[in-house]
Formats: C-alpha cells, sequence, structure tokens
C-alpha cells in the first residue's frame, strides 16, 4: 500500500512536473509568436521605410541625373558654337586664301605668257647673233687672209705678236695698279714711320770721334826721344813689355807714335808714357811701377765709365761685370764709330721707338745698351760678338727677352718680338746715318762702280750714277726704248739686284728718268 501509495506519488509528482513542463513550453511558444510577430512588424515598419527612401534616393539620382544631362548639353551647345563659328573664320580664310591664290595663278600665267614671248625673242635674237658670228668669222678669216698677205704674217705669228702686245699691256696695267698700292701703302707707313724716327732721332744728340789703332804722344822736345829710348834701347823694351803696345819713334818732330790694335792697352801705353815725361824719371823699374799703377786706375775707370753709360741709359740695375765691359766699349769702335757712344745712341733709339709703338720700352732701351757687348772681349776669345754678348748676358742673368733682342741686331736669327725689330732698326739707322762711319776710300769706290756697273746691265739704260755717298742710285734711261710704265718696272728690278748681290749698310734709293728732249736752233 505504502508502495502504491509512493508510486502515486512520484506519478503525481511527474505528471505535475509535465504540467509545469507544458505550461512554461506554452508561455515561451506564446512569448516566441509574440517576439515574431513583433519582429514582423518592424521588419514591415522597416521595409516601408526602406522602400520610401529608396523611393526619395531614385528622385534625387534621376534629379541630379537630368541637371548634369542638361548641363552637358548646354556645354555641348556652347562648344558646338564655338566651333561653328571657328569653321566660319576658318572658311572665310580658306576663301581669302583662295582667291588670294587665283589672282597668283592668274600672275603667273601672264609671266609664263610672257616668258614665252621672252624666250621666243631670245631665240630669234639667238638665232640673228648665230648668223652675224657666222658673218663675223667669214668676216674674220678674209680679214686675216688679207693681214697676212698685206703684213706677210703667218697666222701664229699674228697670235705671237698679239700675246706680247697683250703681255705688254697687262705688265703696263699691273705696274699702274701696284705703283698705286705702292704709293697709298708707303704714304701712310712713311708717315708712321718719319714721326717715329724723328722724333727718336731728335730726342739724342751724341758726339762721335775717330779712332784708330794708334795714338800720337806729344813730347815737350826732341831730346825727350832719348831718354825714352834708354841706354841701348832697354827703356823701350821694358815699356814694349810691360804695356804689349809698340812705341815707334820716328822723324816726326816732338812725337812718338803707340800701335796697338787693342786700343784698352794703348790707352794705359798713352798714359803712362805720358806720366813717365811728366815724372822725368825714365827707367826700366819705375816704367813697370807706373805701368802697373795705371793699369789698376784703367781697371777702376772702366768700371766707372759704364756705370756712367749706364745711368745715362736710365739702367741702373745691371750687373758690376756687364759695366766693366761697357767701359771697355768706349775703346772699341766700328768703322770709325765708338762703339759704346753706338750702344747708348742704339739704347735711345730702341726705347723712343719702343714708346712711341706701345712696345716694351724698358726690354728695347736694354738690349739696345747691350747688343755690341761681345765686341769688349772678342779680340781676346774665340767666337763673334753675337756668341760672346749672349753668354756673357746669359751668364750675368739677364732675361731671355734681351738676350733675344740683342743676338738678332744683325739677321743672323729671326726676330720674335717688337723689340728684337726695333734694336735691328736702332742699330742699322745709328751706323746708317750720315757721317756714323768711314769705310776706306778703295772699298768705297769699288761699292759705288759695283752699284753704277749693275744698273747699266739692264735693257735701255743710258747712264746710271751713284750719289749721296752711295746711298742713291740714279739711272737714266733712253725714252724710245723704256715706256713710263716699263720704268717702274725697271726701278724694281734693279733694286732687287742690289739687295742681292752688294751689301751696303741702310738702303740705297732707286730712281729710274725718263724724259724725252727735243732741241731745235733759232738762227
Amino acid at each position: 500500500m505504502e508502495l502504491l501509495i509512493a508510486a502515486v506519488g512520484v506519478l503525481l509528482v511527474a505528471l505535475i512536473g509535465l504540467v509545469a513542463v507544458w505550461g512554461l513550453w506554452r508561455r515561451a511558444r506564446v512569448a516566441s509568436a509574440r517576439l515574431v510577430a513583433n519582429a514582423e512588424k518592424e521588419a514591415q515598419q522597416v521595409f516601408a521605410r526602406a522602400e520610401i527612401e529608396g523611393q526619395r534616393l531614385q528622385k534625387d539620382a534621376e534629379i541630379q541625373v537630368r541637371e548634369r544631362l542638361l548641363a552637358a548639353r548646354t556645354e555641348f551647345e556652347r562648344e558646338t558654337r564655338e566651333h561653328r563659328l571657328q569653321l566660319s573664320g576658318t572658311e572665310r580664310e580658306l576663301e581669302t586664301r583662295e582667291n588670294e591664290l587665283s589672282g597668283r595663278i592668274e600672275s603667273l600665267d601672264e609671266r609664263e605668257q610672257t616668258l614665252a614671248q621672252g624666250e621666243a625673242d631670245f631665240a630669234d635674237r639667238d638665232a640673228k647673233l648665230h648668223a652675224m658670228e657666222e658673218e663675223l668669222e667669214r668676216a674674220t678669216a678674209e680679214q686675216r687672209v688679207r693681214l697676212e698677205r698685206i703684213a706677210g704674217l703667218t697666222a701664229d705669228q699674228a697670235k705671237a705678236e698679239l700675246m706680247r702686245a697683250m703681255e705688254n699691256e697687262a705688265r703696263i696695267d699691273a705696274a699702274s695698279a701696284m705703283k698705286r698700292i705702292e704709293d697709298e701703302a708707303n704714304e701712310k707707313a712713311k708717315d708712321k714711320a718719319r714721326r717715329v724716327i724723328a722724333m727718336a732721332v731728335q730726342r739724342i744728340a751724341s758726339e762721335h770721334v775717330v779712332e784708330s789703332t794708334v795714338s800720337v804722344v806729344d813730347l815737350p822736345s826732341d831730346e825727350m826721344k832719348g831718354r825714352i829710348i834708354g841706354r841701348e834701347g832697354r827703356n823701350i823694351r821694358a815699356f814694349e813689355q810691360a804695356t804689349g803696345v809698340d812705341l815707334i819713334v820716328d822723324d816726326t818732330p816732338e812725337a812718338v807714335i803707340l800701335s796697338c790694335f787693342e786700343p784698352v792697352r794703348r790707352e794705359i801705353a798713352r798714359l803712362a808714357l805720358g806720366a813717365l815725361i811728366q815724372d822725368g824719371r825714365i827707367h826700366p823699374g819705375r816704367i813697370e811701377e807706373l805701368v802697373a799703377k795705371i793699369q789698376a786706375e784703367m781697371e777702376e775707370k772702366l768700371v766707372t765709365d759704364g756705370e756712367a753709360a749706364a745711368l745715362e741709359a736710365g739702367i741702373p740695375d745691371l750687373h758690376p761685370e756687364l759695366h766693366k765691359l761697357l767701359g771697355r766699349l768706349q775703346f772699341r769702335s766700328s768703322f770709325g764709330q765708338n762703339a759704346l757712344k753706338h750702344s747708348l745712341e742704339v739704347s735711345w733709339l730702341a726705347h723712343h721707338m719702343a714708346a712711341e709703338l706701345g712696345a716694351d720700352a724698358a726690354v728695347a732701351k736694354r738690349a739696345g745698351l747691350l747688343h755690341d757687348l761681345g765686341k769688349a772681349v772678342d779680340r781676346e776669345m774665340d767666337g763673334t760678338h753675337l756668341e760672346l754678348g749672349r753668354e756673357l748676358l746669359r751668364k750675368h742673368g739677364e732675361s731671355d727677352v734681351v738676350i733675344h733682342a740683342m743676338e738678332c741686331h744683325h739677321g743672323d736669327y729671326d726676330p720674335h718680338s717688337v723689340e728684337a725689330v726695333l734694336v735691328t732698326a736702332a742699330d742699322a739707322l745709328s751706323a746708317a746715318r750720315p757721317g756714323a762711319r768711314r769705310e776706306i776710300l778703295e772699298n768705297y769706290i769699288k761699292r759705288l762702280e759695283k752699284l753704277e756697273s749693275m744698273a747699266t746691265e739692264f735693257k735701255g739704260v743710258g747712264k746710271a750714277y751713284a750719289i749721296q755717298a752711295g746711298r742713291e742710285l740714279r739711272v737714266v734711261v733712253e725714252s724710245d726704248r723704256v715706256s713710263d710704265e716699263e720704268a717702274l718696272w725697271l726701278a724694281r728690278d734693279v733694286a732687287k739686284k742690289v739687295e742681292s748681290e752688294l751689301t751696303y749698310p741702310g738702303q740705297i734709293k732707286v730712281t729710274v728718268i725718263r724724259e724725252t728732249r727735243a732741241v731745235e736752233y733759232a738762227r
């Protein structure tokens, strides 16, 4: 029973539990249905709202599309109008150009017609000229035959004669043109050259002395000759041995002669002999003493004179040895022209010409002063004065430009600077001016005779005269053999022959004279 009650209780409890579970399930179902209904309702509301918003957005999009289409249509219409306007302008331009081209075509047609007419006229003229040429050839041939018959010349001979005539005519024309060009060039160049040289020459004035290889010493009386000779000639032997100078005692009254090719030794001997005569004590011991003293004084004098010359030229920075060498130049001469005075003259001439031409006046002046420095030692050393001078200047620190200007003054080297050319010109100007140098009379006469004979060798020359100490050659031609134009060529040919075959200082002017004289006597 208890078990049954327990079983029933259990069943009741299970039944109650089932009822409770069913109730809970039903509530949950109802709640779920309610939630589904609510969700569907909300979904319908959201859908409705979305549909409304979509319709609105669609309307907005349609409006925007319409606006864009309208704007695009408006822009298209505007661009279309602009293009139409441009096309209209282009059409007008094309029409204008077409009209112009039409006008040009018409003009070209007219020109073509004119050219065609000109070609036709030219063809007619060409035909006429051809006929005239044939007629001229026939006439020329007839004339040639007639001339050959009259003149007795063949065609080749006549051609040769014509060629000679044309050659002479060409030479005459060339001579005239050459003379005109030379006159124009010389007129310009001579003015400049004259001004430069004149200014340079006018600024210097030097005294010029003539020196030789002998010196004459005056004596107070002829009795002094015996004292100079000494017993058995011992004094004269001692003097010659000490000085290296020949002492000539001849019949010249109250004078003796010192002879020596070396001017410094000759000057020392002259001073020593003068001192001995003044002192009165003449014997070998006194002679050696005085000669040694004079030699020492001479060394100092050479340096002093060289310094004075350098200062006179405005060049105080020379090496002391160069001063001494410059001092020796005063005892050296060339064709009677004192070497030191010549160097100073060249220095100033080169300086002034360089200043006028805008060159380096300092270099020109320095090179002019030192250009003959080698002559101070060329008698004691082997070599030309150019080579010796170059070595001396290089040894004592002179610049290359000065050395180059110095070594070019005789034409042994090609000048590469304006200063070198100016030193050469100044040297020639100083040496060639009237009175600067003297020559042996025989050589001078031979040179003049040679100069005249060279001119008389040319065809048509009657006489030739060398005047102005050989600085001008006057050539008198025969007027019937030489024309005026041929005289120009003759002057040039004579000048070229003189340049190539004759050695002379400076320049020689060649003047060709042609004149016609008619002589008649009134009786």
